[in-house]
């Protein structure tokens, strides 16, 4: 994810993409068109956000091919903040992708609302699935399913166990030794924390996995969906008061450091904890094999209304079939087989990501140990799931929010102001 958020894409950019697309989407003559029948073979055009993946995926694209003679999967990836202008102009026209990795949750809606996903109720089964996976794939005015949801992310806080060591600290179990820790790393010349406050779409993960206890987690977020608390409430405000505090121990100048430059001070040891989700990991391996990883949960903040640790959960991303794709049967093909429990091990095993289908283990350590936190103590990331049907959004509120007030120009009490009045422009609690 995780997933990225941003749609900041030139006109002269924009063009260039689409036009060198041409020659890769979607299935060209050899395909067949939908409902004739499948007399010769097939290329199918999977487009994604994931760039760092593409290895992984056409890995796992390999054995279906395998199982599946005479069709073939062209993927293509695109720069993540450059996907969501890219495929919404490729859906619109004759150019797209027959299968694409869609958004989640209220992010999908406006795909939705354009008509440019097939329904695949009745194609694919996800009775069996976590209710709140399925959701994100679903139309919110229909309830018809629009998407095979790939993975679910868990937010945590991934620290490098050599720099832990030589500065003779190990995970934190308190607020108080989470703050030790900080000032122990800071104090010997190492940057405590590294975020890439530049990209506002990566505040909101930061103030999850540093704050969510603070704010109430899951309690808080059955609150405000029934109007009974507000984002004005004092730990709502408290908790996102908790990123300032931990302001000294980010990098200098941190709304000046990009989210790709904040990755790098984690890899190459120069910071020793990084807050993100389990999307990270297998990027995280591969820009430094030897790097020694490990993952905690963030300890409660002083004043939290409870004193548990959490770990933020949420869907993560879909394929779904273009309604323009002319090869709609082999598209539902494999928007099946993403189903099954053989692709859902694949993204384990390759992707390094924590599966959306059931059943599915993990050998990578970090990934089984995510998966348990999150099943002893779960959260959902409360601005994705529930505060992006609209606009604005949560995300990008808070986002925003918090880059005015790590530059000293808002407040916690200013910032939740402005949260709950945007998203007051759409939102509608049920009692």
């Amino acid at each position: 994810m995780s997933s990225a958020h941003h749609r900041h894409l030139a006109v002269l950019a924009l063009a260039s993409a689409v036009a060198a697309l041409a020659a890769c989407s979607p299935s060209g003559p050899s395909s067949g068109a939908a409902g004739a029948g499948r007399s010769q073979d097939v290329t199918l055009s999977v487009w994604s956000w994931r760039t760092e993946d593409v290895a992984a995926y056409t890995a796992i694209f390999a054995v279906y091919e395998k199982e599946h003679p005479g069709t073939k999967i062209d993927f293509t990836s695109f720069k993540n903040t450059e996907y969501n202008l890219i495929l919404t102009t490729g859906l619109a026209g004759s150019k797209g992708p027959d299968v694409a990795q869609v958004r989640s949750y209220g992010q999908l809606q406006p795909t939705i609302a354009s008509k440019s996903l097939l329904p695949l109720d009745g194609v694919v089964d996800l009775s069996s699935w976590d209710a709140n996976v399925v959701k994100s794939a679903k139309g919110k005015d229909d309830g018809k399913l629009y998407a095979v949801p790939l993975a679910q992310q868990t937010l945590q806080m991934f620290y490098n166990k050599d720099i832990f060591a030589e500065n003779g600290l190990t995970p934190p179990t308190t607020w108080a030794e989470f703050m030790t820790a900080n000032e122990t790393l800071k104090n010997h010349g190492v940057t405590p924390i590294a975020v890439g406050a530049k990209d506002s779409w990566t505040l909101p993960i930061v103030h999850q996995v540093l704050a969510a206890p603070r704010f109430g987690g899951s309690v808080f977020e059955k609150a405000v969906a029934t109007g009974q608390k507000t984002f004005n409430d004092p730990d709502w405000v408290a908790s996102v008061d908790v990123v300032n505090a931990l302001k000294p121990y980010l990098p200098e100048s941190a709304v000046g450091v990009a989210y790709t430059d904040a990755q790098i001070l984690f890899t190459s040891g120069k910071a020793a904890m990084f807050p993100g989700g389990s999307f990270e990991l297998g990027f995280f391996e591969k820009q430094n094999p030897g790097l020694k990883m490990g993952v905690f949960e963030v300890p409660a903040p002083q004043g939290s209304p409870s004193t548990a640790p959490t770990t933020t959960g949420y869907a993560d991303g879909a394929f779904g079939v273009s309604a323009k794709s002319d090869a709609q049967d082999a598209s539902k093909e494999l928007v099946k087989w993403m189903a099954t429990k053989e692709f859902g091990q694949l993204v384990a095993d390759k992707v390094k990501q924590l599966s959306a289908v059931p059943g599915v283990s993990y050998s990578d350590p970090l990934l089984k140990q995510m998966a348990d936190n999150y099943a002893k103590n779960p959260t959902p990331y409360l601005l994705l799931v529930d505060f992006r049907y609209g606009t604005p959004s949560g995300t990008d509120l808070l986002g925003t929010g918090v880059q005015e007030m790590l530059l000293g120009k808002k407040d916690a009490s200013a910032i939740s102001t402005d949260l709950q009045t945007g998203v007051s422009q759409w939102f509608k609690p049920t009692p």
